[in-house]
């Protein structure tokens, strides 16, 4: 269908078509680590999930796999129990796949250099997992696409450039180009070869075409964007060139444009460049591109583009702010490119045309009706994974699938994934907290500590990865989803109070905080914690005495709760004077300013560390969450525990300590698998209402290295 034909139909069929989407939207139901696909004693290898694509009946999944070296194939005949189905090792990079047929046409880099580029296109059988030609390319292969119709595979012979020779430089030869191959008899014929000539088109760089992504429509047009030169290509079939055009530029307002810490949008970025990854065709006439930048562009968002050039929608700075409402902005890329939209899918589900984008960097999707192309509708934000890299939609089935690129499993984070999504009749699952409709546009990530008041809100912080802007966030859990209504700044004389890592809120009961900070082992950071007006200005800094700071390691303070007129610390993992498997709960009486402590003792682990991560009060007990370090199918501690008050009685620091006897209250790790992603590891968070219904949060790292979920639930009552 055409774009020209949705804009035909009828106003009444678009309000019935608008309804229908109101009542069905995408639900996560299974995620599958491509490590799976591995034999069990080769499964630390890096794995990673790029370009994805699915046979016509969508029970099997083909995915590349460039750290590996790998064609990924997964059995998906139950979407939501995904299995490990094959391996096709490769002589080179994989760069991208796309499946006819029964067929997998595979773009494989074997470049020796930049300036001397080489690749080939593979074809295999995917049944019987067959190789059943090979044709040498013209150059470095990045895009594939195939024909709806079967008739012919493009590749885009990117020759990418050397980002280290003369800053990135273009041009920077040789020319990238597109190569097209017949398809005959099940395979590529490599005889019928065809190189399109992109060189002179573009204003930047015209000699050095560089063919990033390209996309087929029903009328067998192929649409490339050249992302370094800032242009669009539309080719028929022989590879002629039917039409081309700039892709333009942005003038951005509002936006974060430095990595400090915080989240500001008092900034511009008049003109600039969109730099197109992906492009999709929407239609015959129109197609979507996502516009991450890569040289010296890049515009945070995407666009609709008829095929003559003319901008149909551009979403300018909107696909961003959704992002930072949903907590997924990644500050760390301000500098940079934002969000970084890359991949793009589109497909017409229950009659509904939609566009979905994912933000390599903020690693989430976002999923737009576009029954009205020049007025696309914002209708979910789907949790992808880190490094959202590739999409394959399944309208038939219901069903859309992302692939992650990352495997942080090297420096302690989660493997990569492949996630699958279900159009269905259930409510939106994600988010689960979110800060649109607060009234003004709310930069929060990297919740770390909470605590429940006698209002119906609950008060969380954020902790020192926005140490330049640390922050108490209301929130309305009475919402769906819960909703951050509004954020009060810590001060420390009107000013923010920088170089906190606020880890620990509980309320005094009269309007103010306390807040527990974790500092570091050389006092750079003290160890301490602070009271706060309700305004958030700091009028009171007590630093852990002499005794603690001792014996400190850089693990502190990871809650606090107030009983009676008595603070209680909890501190994350032992120090230096803590028997093995124990960590102190640390006491301060706010009248007697005597210090003291009890032993908490911990979980045993086969694998990496167990701590404790936050400490609430009500009734009879404190409560504490204990957790490991671990993600997925690794992980073992994730559990809320609690502890009798008479047993909360601190002895004087220095000597032998109380050891309390903690009883287990809920595993979270069932409820952290229910969310059908990878289990995280920062389970943070724990208030409990005064009616005993408890709130669980988890710790998005800023999105950094990480998915950028997090989690607000209840667990129920206490």
């Amino acid at each position: 269908m055409s774009i020209r034909l949705f804009c035909m139909t009828s106003a009444l069929a678009l309000t019935a078509g608008q309804a229908a989407m109101a009542e069905m939207s995408f639900t996560r139901i299974a995620s599958f680590p491509t490590y799976l696909n591995l034999a069990h004693d080769a499964r630390d290898q890096a794995t990673s999930a790029e370009i994805i694509d699915a046979t016509a009946d969508g029970t099997v999944l083909v995915y590349t796999d460039s750290p590996l070296g790998a064609l990924g194939m997964i059995d998906f005949t139950d979407p939501a129990d995904p299995r490990p189905l094959d391996t096709i090792m490769l002589g080179g990079e994989p760069t991208s796949v796309a499946v006819a047929q029964g067929r997998a046409y595979v773009g494989v880099n074997t470049s020796e250099s930049f300036v001397e580029p080489s690749g080939y296109l593979a074809v295999f059988d995917i049944a019987s997992r067959e190789e059943l030609g090979r044709c040498d390319l013209s150059g470095q292969p990045d895009s594939v696409a195939t024909a709806p119709d079967g008739s012919f595979v493009a590749i885009a012979i990117e020759n990418e450039r050397d980002e280290d020779l003369d800053d990135g430089a273009v041009p920077q030869l040789p020319a990238g180009t597109v190569d097209m191959f017949d398809i005959a008899e099940g395979t590529a014929d490599c005889e019928s070869v065809r190189s399109a000539d992109l060189t002179g088109l573009a204003e930047t760089a015209p000699s050095d075409p560089e063919p990033e992504y390209l996309d087929i429509n029903a009328e067998g047009e192929v649409v490339v964007t050249l992302q370094e030169n800032n242009h669009m290509v539309v080719l028929d079939r022989d590879g002629e060139v039917l039409s081309d055009f700039t892709a333009g530029a942005v003038d951005l307002e509002g936006i974060d444009v430095t990595e400090e810490g915080a989240i500001t949008f008092d900034d511009a970025q008049p003109g600039r460049l969109r730099e197109p990854d992906t492009v999709q065709w929407v239609g015959n006439d129109h197609f979507a591109t996502a516009n991450e930048g890569d040289y010296q562009g890049g515009s945070r968002g995407w666009t609709i583009f008829n095929q003559d050039g003319t901008v149909v929608y551009e979403s300018g700075t909107d696909f961003e702010r959704a992002l930072i409402e949903a907590g997924h902005y990644p500050e760390e890329r301000s500098g940079n490119k934002g969000v970084e939209p890359e991949s793009l899918e589109f497909a017409i589900f229950d009659g509904t045309p939609m566009v979905f984008v994912g933000s390599e960097r903020g690693s989430i999707i976002g999923a737009y009706d576009i029954t009205d192309p020049a007025a696309p509708v914002l209708t979910q934000l789907l949790p992808s994974g880190v490094g959202p890299e590739g999409f394959v939609a399944l309208p038939s089935r219901g069903l859309l699938v992302s692939a992650n690129e990352e495997d942080l499993r090297e420096d302690g984070g989660p493997a990569a994934h492949v996630m699958i999504f279900e159009h269905n009749e259930a409510a939106p699952a994600y988010p689960q907290l979110t800060a649109a409709g607060a009234g003004e546009l709310i930069g929060w990530g990297a919740i770390s500590g909470m605590t429940a008041a006698g209002n119906g809100m609950i008060y969380a912080v954020n902790d020192s990865f926005y140490a330049m802007q640390p922050r108490i966030f209301e929130i309305d859990p009475s919402e769906r989803p819960a909703r951050i209504t509004r954020a009060i700044e810590v001060t420390r004389d009107g000013a923010p109070a920088q170089m906190l890592d606020l880890e620990g809120v509980v309320t005094d009961g009269e309007g103010g905080f306390w807040l527990a900070s974790e500092g570091d082992a050389d006092d750079l950071y003290p160890h301490a914690i602070h009271h706060v007006t309700a305004g958030g200005e700091i009028d009171q800094q007590i630093a852990f005495p002499a005794e603690l700071r001792a014996v400190a390691r850089r693990h502190a303070a990871e809650g606090i709760t107030m009983v009676g007129d008595t603070l209680w610390i909890a501190l994350q993992r032992e120090w230096d004077d803590d028997p093995a498997g124990h960590v102190k709960l640390v006491a301060y009486n706010t009248e007697s300013r005597e210090w003291g402590a009890v032993h908490y003792p911990l979980n045993d682990v086969a694998r990496g560390w167990v701590g404790l991560s936050e400490i609430s009060l009500h009734g009879d007990h404190v409560y504490v969450i204990e957790r490991d370090n671990q993600f997925g199918a690794d992980a073992q501690v994730k559990a809320v525990y609690r502890v009798p008050l008479d047993q909360m009685e601190p002895a004087p620091l220095g000597g032998e300590l109380p050891v309390v006897e903690p009883e287990l209250v809920r595993d979270l790790i069932p409820d952290l698998e229910a969310f059908n992603g990878y289990v995280v590891d920062k389970v943070e968070g724990l208030a409990i209402m005064p009616d005993g219904t408890a709130w669980v949060s988890t710790d998005n790292d800023g999105v950094d290295d990480s998915s950028g979920e997090t989690f607000f639930w209840s667990i129920g009552q206490m």
